[in-house]
């Protein structure tokens, strides 16, 4: 059991993207794409440049990458990725905790990712988390893809919760903050912000990683018992792109 202090104000759920959220597979995606892209004959993308474009989901990338061929470049890119992806997953640091604090108080969580949700669901039970979430949702498995109100109705239908403010999403990524925005969702960046979108789509709050949030968790009663603005105790992390505190 977490030792730190209940806190007064929970959200009744958490919604969370997945990689550079909870889990690190980043080299992995970028190598099955680069696969991909090689196999085409096209240049590869370097670090910078996938963290830029690899937001969106295969089915809604992929035709405007590959053209009419894309299907043959999705299945480059699957078949290399079902063969690594589970050899460099690492969980992001204080992800569990986060995840733990959240379930030990009743809160509903699930997962709303474009990653494929075969290889999303298979990694989160190679991390033994599937026991804090009520749906896994990745690309595919709803009609349309995040960002989307699709997949975000459906990580919430198992508790019977609409999408509004009381549910936070949490990710890393401009993509996800449009995803919370459209949604009506509270977006809560986690991490320096990939993407350019943030003018757009600021989040409510930001944190460098899983565990500053659960030290801003803990730290909702003072001493003294009063309330401590969650808002006032966000970190200010450096963003690359300086995304709306």
């Amino acid at each position: 059991m977490s030792v730190c202090p209940p806190p007064i104000t929970l959200p009744r759920a958490v919604i969370y993207d997945w990689d550079n959220t909870l889990v690190s597979n980043w080299d992995t995606v970028r190598e099955a794409l680069n696969h991909a892209l090689v196999s085409f004959g096209l240049a590869p993308w370097s670090a910078e440049e996938a963290r830029e474009r690899i937001k969106a989901s295969l089915r809604d990338s992929f035709p405007r990458i590959f053209g009419e061929r894309w299907t043959e470049a999705r299945d480059l890119f699957y078949g290399y990725f079902e063969a690594h992806h589970l050899d460099g997953l690492k969980p992001l640091p204080g992800a569990e905790t986060l995840l733990r604090h959240f379930h030990e108080r009743g809160v509903y969580q699930a997962v709303v990712s474009n990653k494929n949700g075969k290889f999303l669901r298979a990694e989160a039970e190679v991390l033994g988390w599937t026991r804090y979430f009520g749906k896994l949702v990745g690309a595919q498995d709803a009609e349309f893809d995040k960002p989307h109100l699709a997949p975000v109705r459906m990580a919430l239908e198992p508790a019977g919760i609409e999408p509004g403010p009381d549910v936070w999403f949490l990710g890393d990524a401009d993509i996800d903050m449009e995803c919370a925005h459209g949604a009506g969702l509270v977006p809560v960046l986690i991490g320096l912000g990939e993407g350019s979108g943030f003018d757009r789509f600021p989040p409510a709050h930001r944190h460098s990683d899983c565990t500053a949030l659960q030290s801003v968790l803990c730290g909702l009663v003072d001493g003294n018992g009063d309330t401590i603005s969650l808002q006032t105790a966000v970190e200010t992390v450096p963003a690359r792109t300086k995304p709306t505190p």
